[in-house]
């Protein structure tokens, strides 16, 4: 009998239908602290990164936007003022927990029109051809079992010239700032999860993701087998994340 195909979770490897059940354990586990612990593994810097994510999305107004991997709701927050009440912002999650997180903390802002929110699986997205203007993934694609699929589907839902914006941890640029925050993901950023969360092991895992996550230039080429034209890549904070803005052909 042949081997089940395997895929890694973490620095693990996994057969490739456990993923995703492990991946929902992990937000599921984690959706209550998700923001804090941001602040706390990025000194804030989190909140800078998306604003800037959004600033250069060219979003614009009257636009209709895919939030994938969007539960928390920080970048629908931030896209929603810009797309105006002639635009919507559909936001999109895989796990429930995080999803209900988010809608709740827009909800009691205020911030309800022109936002919908739907569990969905971003390799097989539920909707038709042509459909976005926009569609925008920040800190999710690391955790998608087959991001081939998903970055396949995601054009496919894009209307032409419609863009895709992936923010996602990457490479360090530097060997010395490397080895600087090696020490944190793997020494500091636990004992943070199991201090403030109460969960060590889930922050491991994400750590590990980051590392085992497309660096910049594998991910543009990626992007460029699903079909996307004119990729670029912008490197921030020395390369520990990366936006990948790409077109529709």
């Amino acid at each position: 009998m042949s081997e089940k195909p395997t895929t890694h979770f973490g620095f693990r490897d996994v057969p490739v239908a456990e993923k995703q059940k492990l991946v929902g354990q992990v937000f599921t586990s984690v959706a209550r602290s998700y923001d804090l612990m941001n602040d706390l593994m990025s000194f804030g810097v989190h909140r800078l990164w998306k604003r800037h994510f959004v600033a250069v999305s060219g979003i614009r107004r009257g636009d209709r936007v895919l939030d994938l991997a969007g539960g928390t709701g920080d970048i629908a927050a931030l896209i929603k003022p810009v797309v105006g009440e002639e635009g919507d912002v559909v936001v999109g999650d895989i796990n429930a927990a995080m999803l209900n997180v988010g809608r709740d903390r827009l909800t009691n802002r205020g911030q309800v029109s022109g936002l919908r929110w739907a569990q969905m699986n971003a390799e097989v997205l539920p909707f038709p051809d042509n459909t976005f203007d926009a569609v925008t993934m920040a800190f999710g694609l690391r955790n998608v079992t087959d991001k081939d699929k998903a970055l396949a589907d995601i054009c496919r839902v894009l209307k032409p010239g419609g863009r895709a914006l992936v923010l996602e941890f990457s490479k360090v640029q530097s060997e010395l700032f490397g080895k600087l925050y090696d020490f944190h993901s793997f020494q500091v950023l636990p004992k943070l999860g199991q201090l403030f969360a109460g969960d060590a092991d889930s922050y491991q895992y994400l750590a590990e993701s980051i590392r085992k996550h497309p660096d910049q230039d594998t991910l543009k080429s990626m992007m460029e087998q699903a079909g996307f034209g004119r990729v670029e890549v912008r490197n921030l904070s020395n390369g520990i994340v990366a936006i990948h803005r790409a077109y529709k052909l």
